[in-house]
């Protein structure tokens, strides 16, 4: 079954994880407080809703115990906390959210939040890359179209060489390290090279190819 998103807070980071996961063909609901923000958001997003995010009583109502990943990108910390709490709360299996310090970022991983990320630019985009799969642990993007992503070895990789697997010719990705742990980093790999359980494979190509490889795993 397909994953639900909401995300809440519609800044310039939020609608950027919005967007961005909508793009990869997620479900997502995105709640903001402010009416002109919501309309806007209906040319993108799967449903708006116009809802004080920090009312208990209001995100109920919609229902969020039901979505899989919350995403709190509100810029006042007060409120940050607030929804996390109610997030956590009512049980979402992964809460991330956008911290303003390190102070706020302390307040909620005590909170239980999952994951607190620092914004800079445009990095909803990567963020929403990382919520869509639990395989990508990170995600840079290089233009509109085209990516380098970090991808935990699947276990049908483990054990094969990187030319028994050939990621040009079925994905049209090309790898360009291999790291074994922290520190061991392959960053010129050859086709002989063999994958080990726990590696990290990163590989650079388009989106669209990068969703595929998940998909297809």
């Amino acid at each position: 079954m397909k994953k639900q998103y909401v995300v809440i807070g519609l800044g310039r980071f939020g609608t950027s994880v919005a967007k961005t996961l909508v793009e990869q063909g997620a479900d997502v609901l995105v709640i903001d407080k402010n009416e002109e923000k919501i309309n806007d958001a209906m040319h993108y997003a799967t449903h708006g809703v116009q809802a004080d995010a920090t009312d208990e009583n209001a995100l109920k109502s919609l229902g969020i115990r039901n979505f899989d990943v919350a995403c709190v990108c509100l810029g006042e910390i007060q409120s940050s906390i607030m929804a996390a709490l109610i997030c956590k709360e009512q049980g979402i299996d992964l809460v991330v959210v956008k911290a303003q310090s390190e102070v706020h970022a302390k307040v909620l991983y005590k909170m239980g939040v999952d994951k607190v990320v620092f914004p800079e630019r445009d990095m909803g985009i990567r963020v929403a890359h990382n919520l869509l799969s639990s395989n990508i642990l990170d995600f840079i993007e290089l233009s509109d179209d085209y990516g380098i992503a970090e991808l935990e070895a699947h276990a049908a990789w483990v054990g094969e060489t990187l030319i028994d697997l050939d990621f040009r010719k079925k994905y049209g990705l090309s790898v360009i390290a291999i790291r074994h742990g922290e520190t061991d980093v392959n960053v010129n790999p050859l086709p002989g090279d063999r994958i080990s359980a726990g590696d990290v494979v990163i590989v650079i190509g388009s989106e669209e190819q990068i969703s595929k490889l998940e998909e297809s795993n």
